[in-house]
């Protein structure tokens, strides 16, 4: 597979800018869904230990990829403690 990309390569040099995006877009793509899969409270690895890991949030905690008016510093908690 390697030796057909890059022998296309060396026939078309113009496809290889083509070549560098789709890595880059298949790259990001694989890093977003790791912080999504780690790093986000809808997901659970271990139902024993935390069940429900959204009810720890605190409200200076940002979730959010990007918050671009909110200062998640200066927020007080509105609801109950469960």
């Amino acid at each position: 597979m390697l030796r057909l990309v890059y022998s296309q390569g060396k026939k078309h040099p113009s496809i290889i800018p083509l070549f560098f995006c789709m890595a880059l877009g298949m790259s990001g793509a694989m890093a977003y869904m790791l912080r999504i899969a780690l790093f986000s409270p809808d997901c659970s690895w271990d139902k024993r230990k935390n069940p429900e890991p959204w009810n720890k949030l605190k409200p200076t905690d940002q979730y959010k990829f990007l918050s671009i008016s909110t200062d998640y510093s200066k927020l007080k908690k509105n609801g109950p403690d469960f």
